[in-house]
């Protein structure tokens, strides 16, 4: 059995009690020792003992560029990645991310409710990227006309605004199953080149599906985004899970929901398209935690058959 108990305040010196089985051998020749000299060993096992017993925080996920993990500490603990804060919810569950091109480590503090505080650094897996050439109409590429650059401020000022909701829901912790099925045609994190100028990477699953196949919720959540027509995505869905952990679905050809509404895990919400900058019909599935966009196909098993 071991205690440990360590504080900034205290110049993070560590108390700890370790109970081997050479113990009881010591324990024995103590109890030879007249009563009034075990008196010491006494107060300090009562010391001791005395300090509470923290569960130390535990991590779960990858550990990885596009990876997302959930956390669990006490309640009342207060956490930050890389100095910035995380919510924490009142059974102490969090979550932390990794972008795409995360650095090779991340740092998490844990503040306890007892001031008591803990440094980790996390050492972040490093991912090789494909490089995808696609071909696309030249207005889809640059937006240059007034207009399109409207569009693409509105819609994007939309998404931010969505983004910023952050509340103590945990609908993630049920796990998450695939919007739709089929072949994977993009994949996370591959960098674009749109009729050979290099773009942003890309941040989704891609999945090829005819023009009207169903799309679900991959995980329960509330729809704080149901736009028609973004410029770049098309029909647009954004599901809220918690903790500012959103799933974007695009290039749909209907929405079944609006904004406001509770979804649940399986339920349909649109079907698939090719609206937006899209070079034919197929799902492009997101996730984004915080700033952190995140790999959804690390959430989900394999789809049978599928080679992405």
């Amino acid at each position: 059995m071991g205690l440990w108990r360590t504080s900034e305040s205290q110049d993070r010196i560590t108390l700890a009690l370790r109970l081997p089985h050479q113990f009881e051998s010591g324990l024995n020749q103590m109890m030879r020792v007249p009563p009034i000299l075990q008196l010491p060993f006494w107060l300090i096992c009562c010391l001791l003992l005395s300090l509470p017993v923290r569960a130390q925080t535990t991590l779960t996920g990858p550990l990885l560029q596009g990876g997302l993990v959930i956390g669990t500490t006490t309640p009342g603990a207060s956490v930050w990645q890389d100095d910035q804060p995380v919510r924490v919810s009142r059974a102490g569950t969090f979550l932390i991310g990794f972008d795409r091109d995360m650095p090779e480590t991340s740092r998490l503090r844990i503040r306890y409710a007892d001031g008591a505080t803990e440094h980790r650094v996390l050492p972040i897996e490093q991912r090789q990227y494909a490089i995808q050439r696609i071909r696309l109409p030249d207005h889809k590429v640059t937006p240059m006309t007034p207009q399109a650059i409207g569009r693409v401020r509105r819609d994007s000022r939309l998404l931010r605004a969505a983004r910023r909701r952050d509340d103590d829901r945990q609908d993630f912790m049920a796990g998450f199953i695939w919007p739709v099925t089929g072949p994977i045609s993009g994949v996370y994190g591959s960098q674009r080149i749109l009729n050979g100028q290099k773009k942003h990477p890309h941040y989704g699953v891609d999945l090829a599906r005819p023009t009207g196949t169903p799309v679900v919720a991959p995980a329960a959540g509330i729809v704080t985004v149901a736009a028609p027509d973004m410029f770049y995505s098309g029909g647009t869905l954004v599901i809220d899970h918690g903790h500012q952990l959103t799933s974007a679905l695009l290039h749909l050809s209907e929405l079944a929901v609006r904004v406001g509404d509770r979804v649940q895990q399986g339920q349909p919400v649109g079907r698939v398209g090719a609206t937006g900058r899209a070079t034919g019909p197929h799902l492009d599935w997101r996730m984004k935690l915080r700033r952190h966009q995140i790999d959804p196909q690390l959430l989900v098993p394999p789809i049978p058959g599928n080679t992405p």
